[in-house]
């Protein structure tokens, strides 16, 4: 495994833990994730080179429970993780968690190949030699331009607004009732989305708590998916639970009978979500128009069912298919096309009046080579 470059935001002689981190982070987190990252910090200024393979020897586990734990932080947000071309761990680069913000770092440990690179070591940087590697550039984190396109995007919460919503009165009931639901502590991730819902879907309690009960039910905790469905929700213009009650049946009607159709006896996938979101909702179609279509692909193909109804509506899409009678006319036209003979050309002879077979290529190539 290759050696790899580990630097900060800040720098401090000293292993220091932050605050925010025993208060936020440390409760969630498994015993290898906890050892991993307080051995980072250790390790930040010690002039000793590190390797997810040293690390895994140091504290008994697994090169992938290390990679697991290190991807673990990253998702938290604590610390980004740099790879070379080839998706090998070059790099580790940990956030200043008194901001979370990513500035270019200015105090880095740079691995380097030799004794010669230490004459243009910038100040303030520690070089430990003897590792054959170059040397790992600062991590740079791309700004992206504060467009409001999606009106129900997700915001960056800092932790001051995340700190801010946990302060107030009627937060500590709904995180009561959303841990209640999901049978486990939330973590940091899992309340800025229910900081989202209040503040950019604007739902209710009670309108949160309806949709957390409907999640569950259907042995969905998964938090990504439950955000999938308020943003639904908040785009059909649900703000009371009767409202989403309502919605719910009429749509989980739908959607089974359109899984069913296609082979499926399980929840849609996000993908094959998107697929049928876009039949109701773009497309405009019923659903007994979406159900013809994929009865049709059922009869077609076993695999791939989902993308084969895709071509048939949106071609009845672009026919300016409204009712099955519309579809009925395109069946009647296709086959009148279908079985109307050439136009004779005027002239009659043997190879003119000649009827063509229809063959099947395949069955005689592999007639001919049995002989």
């Amino acid at each position: 495994m290759a050696r790899i470059a580990l630097y900060k935001d800040n720098y401090a002689d000293s292993t220091v833990v932050s605050n925010l981190f025993i208060d936020e982070y440390m409760k969630d987190a498994n015993d290898a994730q906890l050892k991993v990252y307080f051995y980072l910090l250790r390790m930040l200024n010690a002039e000793q080179a590190i390797s997810v393979s040293g690390i895994a020897d140091k504290f008994n586990h697994t090169e992938k429970d290390v990679i697991r734990a290190l991807k673990y932080w990253e998702k938290q947000q604590i610390l980004d993780l740099d790879f070379d071309d080839n998706k090998t761990l070059v790099g580790i680069h940990l956030r200043d968690l008194s901001t979370q913000a990513a500035p270019a770092p200015q105090h880095n440990v740079l691995l380097t190949s030799g004794p010669s690179q230490m004459q243009n070591t910038p100040a303030g940087v520690s070089v430990i030699p003897a590792v054959a590697i170059p040397q790992v550039s600062a991590a740079v984190v791309p700004t992206t331009p504060q467009e409001t396109v999606n009106p129900y995007a997700k915001p960056a919460y800092s932790l001051d607004q995340l700190r801010e919503f946990k302060e107030r009165e009627e937060t500590s009931q709904l995180l009561f009732i959303a841990e209640a639901y999901i049978g486990k502590p939330l973590t940091p991730s899992e309340i800025k989305t229910i900081l989202f819902f209040t503040d950019v879907l604007h739902f209710s309690e009670d309108l949160i708590d309806y949709l957390l009960q409907y999640c569950v039910e259907r042995g969905k905790k998964d938090f990504k998916y439950i955000e999938k469905v308020a943003v639904n929700w908040a785009e059909e213009g649900i703000t009371t639970p009767k409202q989403a009650q309502k919605f719910s049946t009429r749509y989980d009607r739908s959607v089974y009978s359109i899984m069913n159709s296609l082979g499926r006896s399980t929840s849609p996938t996000a993908k094959e979500l998107e697929f049928i979101n876009r039949w109701t909702r773009d497309y405009g179609f019923s659903t007994d128009i979406i159900l013809e279509a994929c009865e049709r692909s059922s009869l077609a193909t076993d695999k791939h069912r989902f993308e084969y109804a895709e071509g048939i509506l949106n071609s009845w899409r672009q026919a300016n298919v409204r009712h099955k009678a519309d579809i009925q006319q395109m069946d009647d036209s296709f086959q009148k096309k279908k079985t109307a003979k050439p136009a004779s050309s005027g002239s009659s002879n043997r190879f003119t009046q000649f009827t063509q077979n229809s063959y099947d290529f395949a069955a005689l190539e592999k007639e001919i080579l049995s002989n």
